[in-house]
């Protein structure tokens, strides 16, 4: 079965950039522009793993990792932070807020499927004998 990666991002290039590379893959593409519709959509589809641009609009990316990381249903799908703001903290900052991984723009095309296929491959496959 195909994984589905939801892409959150406001910025269509680095949309597109990552949705290319991703699709390359093979994984199917689910995307969201700001926060509030990742939670939306995350709730909808429960995708395999959410990739959260943490400034969005309407919506931090914390604050919808903190949304999605608080509820039962949504809790266990594998949340990467994107961020351009790659200070000193900022990675902790975004693990504190419920991310499980974390990758600074501008994007290595090498190193974002090495981080995906980290995560989805350490998580339990779902539907299983539940």
């Amino acid at each position: 079965m195909q994984r589905r990666i939801l892409i959150v991002e406001d910025n269509g290039v680095n949309r597109n950039l990552v949705r290319v590379l991703l699709q390359k893959y093979g994984y199917q593409i689910i995307e969201a522009t700001d926060g509030e519709e990742a939670v939306e959509v995350a709730v909808r589809e429960k995708p395999d793993l959410i990739l959260m641009d943490i400034q969005l609009p309407r919506m931090s990316g914390y604050s919808a990792t903190g949304i999605l990381k608080g509820r039962r249903d949504t809790m266990d799908i594998p949340i990467i932070a994107l961020t351009a703001k790659a200070m000193i903290g900022d990675r902790e900052k975004a693990l504190k807020a419920g991310c499980d991984g974390y990758i600074s723009k501008p994007i290595d095309t090498r190193e974002l499927p090495k981080v995906v296929n980290s995560l989805l491959d350490r998580e339990r496959p779902r539907g299983g004998d539940g």
